[in-house]
This record gives structure tokens, C-alpha cells and sequence, in this order.
């Protein structure tokens, strides 16, 4: 139970540090196209996986936990925590695209307006991510 704990928390940690690394890029970059790229390409390359690894991990805790056992009562903090991974990954797949167009975008000057609307649902998920980890930490009745 504590390696899939661990790996449930470290792709958590991973997920929000990309989005956390990658909406910092985008924010800061003031129109340079180096730093809108990188910005996208650290949500893509640190945030995906960190959520793959971060859902790979819930799903192997709930095994062993017994949580998705027959006739097992579903806590609430778990229910909040499937609506907003499940949520945010409808939300990280539209920004991965959003931002893909914009950053594809850029070679003819245009696309900054996606890589905002990109930045600003990032920022949606990092906001869902904190009700995630006080539903986990608090656990809720």
C-alpha cells in the first residue's frame, strides 16, 4: 500500500508542478515566443505524464485499499478526488490542444490569445488540483 501511496502522491506532485511550472512560463513570457513554447512544452511533457502516473496510483491504492470492493461505501473525499482528476483531464487534454494550435500558431506571429486561454485553464486545474489535496489530507465525511 505505501508504494502505491507513494506513486499515487509523487505523479500528483509532478502533475502540479508542470502545470505550476508551464502556467509560469506562459504568464511571464510578455510575448516571447521561446518562453510560450517552453511554457507548452513542459505542460506537455511534466503535466501529462504526472497525471498518468498520478491516476495510475489512485487506481492501484483503491485496489488495495478495498475501496472498489462489492458492496463497499465510497468515501466522499475519494468521490472529490475522481471529479476533479476526471475533470482535469478533460481540462489538461483541452489546454494540450488549445496550446498545441497556438504554439503552431506562432510561426506566423498569431496564436498568443490560445496560449492565454491555454494559461488561464491551467490555472482552473491548479485551483481544482488544491480542493483535491485538502478532500485527500482532510478526508471529508
Amino acid at each position: 500500500m505505501e508504494l502505491a501511496l507513494f506513486t499515487h502522491v509523487l505523479g500528483a506532485m509532478i502533475l502540479v508542478g508542470g502545470l505550476v511550472a508551464g502556467s509560469s512560463l506562459l504568464a511571464f513570457a510578455r510575448g516571447d515566443a521561446g518562453l510560450l513554447r517552453l511554457g507548452y512544452w513542459t505542460l506537455l511533457a511534466v503535466a501529462l505524464p504526472g497525471y498518468v502516473v498520478m491516476r495510475t496510483g489512485a487506481h492501484w491504492v483503491e485496489d488495495e485499499a478495498g475501496f472498489n470492493a462489492e458492496g463497499a461505501a465510497e468515501p466522499t473525499w475519494l468521490g472529490i478526488g475522481y471529479v476533479v482528476a476526471d475533470a482535469g483531464a478533460l481540462l489538461l487534454l483541452v489546454t494540450l490542444i488549445v496550446g498545441g494550435i497556438g504554439v503552431r500558431r506562432l510561426r506566423d506571429g498569431k496564436g498568443q490569445g490560445l496560449l492565454k486561454a491555454a494559461l488561464a485553464i491551467s490555472l482552473l486545474i491548479l485551483a481544482a488540483a488544491l480542493v483535491a489535496v485538502w478532500a485527500m489530507s482532510g478526508k471529508p465525511e
